[in-house]
């Protein structure tokens, strides 16, 4: 961890908006704990490179209970999602990056899901953070669930507030584990 303020960046995959929405409440979550935290969407990554930060978090759509693939993206087009944030996902930008890239192998993940499903076992969540680790990651947490009320959406009722709570607690747990390994 550098010596600085300790930073965290929140990526995310969101087609109708509802992981957006909760990676800027999580954002807000980590600053009130102390971090220095910011959010991109997955596309954004893939062309600006790597950062040097301290604590990485992923949050993607449930599709199919699993993360997005093409296919299940070209879905969600034909269902209103803007044709622009179906290009790539979370599964993909997983394979391009490493502990490296970024300078931390501390991931937290996170992921939206259709409350009516809320307790499958299989949800993005789990997947990406079995890539995660087979790609030298270390999960702080096991991934979190947040819910909507239907695909399009919207957040259920709470969830908002629920993700930015979720992210103070995250960020406060970070930083009592940063200060005991020092």
């Amino acid at each position: 961890m550098s010596q600085q303020t300790p930073s965290a960046l929140v990526v995310y995959e969101s087609l109708f908006g509802n992981t957006a929405l909760v990676a800027r409440a999580i954002v807000r979550g980590l600053r009130a704990a102390g971090l220095d935290a910011h959010r991109a969407p997955v596309s954004s990554l893939e062309s600006t490179g790597s950062g040097d930060i301290d604590l990485l978090m992923l949050g993607a759509p449930t599709h199919a209970f699993s993360l997005s693939r093409p296919r299940s993206r070209s879905d969600a087009v034909r269902q209103g999602a803007p044709p622009d944030r179906a290009e790539s996902g979370a599964r993909e930008w997983i394979r391009s990056v490493s502990p490296d890239r970024f300078g931390t192998s501390v991931v937290v993940v996170f992921d939206t899901r259709v409350a009516k499903v809320r307790r499958w076992p299989l949800a993005a969540g789990r997947t990406a953070g079995r890539l995660l680790r087979r790609r030298g990651f270390h999960l702080l947490r096991k991934p979190e669930a947040f819910l909507v009320d239907g695909v399009r959406g919207p957040l259920s009722a709470g969830e908002e507030e629920r993700a930015e709570h979720w992210g103070q607690t995250i960020g406060a747990a970070f930083l009592a584990d940063q200060h005991h390994r020092s």
